[in-house]
């Protein structure tokens, strides 16, 4: 079987990589039947010398892979008829603006396989950036504040080597006894916790964050049943909002009203309440004045998130009063980072941790006959066809 590791050609450039030159050579050791090639690229951020020193076969031709490994999405024109492909597709939620990819994969008799679709026999994702995504947008939380009341000056995180650098940074600012909110306890969440307690900022429970007053920045992280109450009043436990998001709406404002800064790392399923809304950010009471939308859904939960920020222009301001997009020096303004892509701030840390993921969960099905059903559950495509999982990408491949 011949690997490929495929050149990032989406715009803007990403400089991840699915393998670094070390987790290639670990594939080989531990798979001494597999032929690795890497694509020729100018802007990864492990360069090509850096593969053939190890012995890896760096080359323009990936025509004989049987297996192409990408990070963001492959440009129509550059896909290889009949192979199996590992890309995020952006295609598993209907997003309109890939339904001709999809329709392309299905067209050239592609295998698809979505980093996103990876899941173990509980359907929970095994693959994925989001803690690089949390870490990244922890420090730019931390990096908009200081702007804002022209307390400290951070470098981009862009501009930084590591988690480590990141830190060290953070670790130098002295800040005022702030309150941070935090959602989510997935691997976004779990990721700007990270940041969090590095810093030594101290950690506290909803209700402390509620209703004392500290002389210290704390912070407090919560989960769905912290920020959301049933309708009807009942008090049920996290499965049963899972179950029927709709007989709940959001209980945010308690935390709006007390903290200064939003770091959001939540997941917000489908029928799911609005958690930060217009309404609350109108109020008199608000108290939020930075909000870092680390899961950043556009037009969705966070009210203020009303677009998708750039590495190159993380921030802008958002003015309650008219709900539209103002200068973040605006004096009514509430200060917004929406970046959906924040991982590619650390393109090294980042691929260095998603090919640890991915030699542990992916590669060793392709060597056991996909004993656990890895690779199964995860292909979209097969011989131009919805895979039974996701036939109800169907219409939205017919454009309907």
């Amino acid at each position: 079987m011949i690997f490929g590791i495929i050149k990032e050609r989406k715009t803007p450039p990403d400089r991840r990589v699915v393998f670094t030159p070390e987790e290639l050579v670990r594939l080989k050791k531990e798979h001494p039947e597999a032929v690795i090639k890497v694509e020729s690229s100018d802007i990864r951020v492990f360069d090509d010398a850096q593969y053939a020193d190890l012995g890896i076969d760096v080359t323009t031709d990936m025509s004989d892979c049987d297996v192409l490994f990408g990070v963001k999405e492959v440009p129509i024109e550059a896909l290889i008829p009949n192979k199996k492909y590992f890309f995020f597709s952006h295609t598993i939620k209907f997003q309109p603006y890939n339904r001709k990819l999809l329709q392309a994969i299905l067209e050239k008799n592609i295998e698809l396989y979505d980093h996103e679709t990876i899941v173990d026999a509980n359907f929970k994702r095994l693959i994925g950036f989001g803690r690089y995504a949390g870490i990244v947008g922890a420090y730019n939380g931390f990096r908009a504040f200081g702007i804002k009341y022209d307390l400290y000056t951070l470098p981009k995180a862009e501009t930084l080597k590591s988690k480590e650098d990141l830190v060290v940074r953070l670790r130098r600012q002295i800040l005022p006894n702030i309150k941070i909110v935090l959602t989510g306890h997935g691997k976004v969440g779990m990721g700007a916790k990270e940041i969090l307690d590095d810093m030594k900022i101290k950690q506290v429970t909803p209700d402390d964050f509620l209703n004392k007053i500290y002389t210290e920045p704390v912070y407090t992280q919560i989960d769905v049943l912290d920020y959301n109450k049933r309708i009807d009043g009942q008090i049920l436990d996290n499965k049963d909002f899972y179950k029927n998001p709709q007989e709940y709406s959001s209980n945010f404002e308690r935390f709006s009203q007390v903290a200064d800064i939003f770091m959001a790392g939540h997941f917000h399923g489908n029928g799911a309440p609005d958690i930060l809304t217009r309404e609350m950010l109108q109020s008199p009471k608000n108290k939020i004045q930075v909000v870092a939308d680390i899961s950043c859904d556009v037009n969705g939960p966070i009210a203020c998130t009303i677009k998708a920020s750039t590495i190159a222009d993380p921030f802008f301001g958002y003015l309650p009063s008219s709900h539209q997009e103002v200068p973040y020096t605006h004096p009514g303004s509430i200060m917004v980072m929406s970046v959906d892509n924040l991982p590619c701030e650390l393109p090294k840390d980042a691929s260095e941790g998603f090919g640890e993921m991915f030699m542990k969960h992916v590669i060793p099905a392709f060597f056991n006959s996909d004993q656990d059903g890895i690779l199964q559950r995860a292909k979209i495509t097969e011989q131009g066809k919805l895979t039974e999982r996701f036939q109800y990408l169907q219409d939205y491949v017919d454009g309907k």
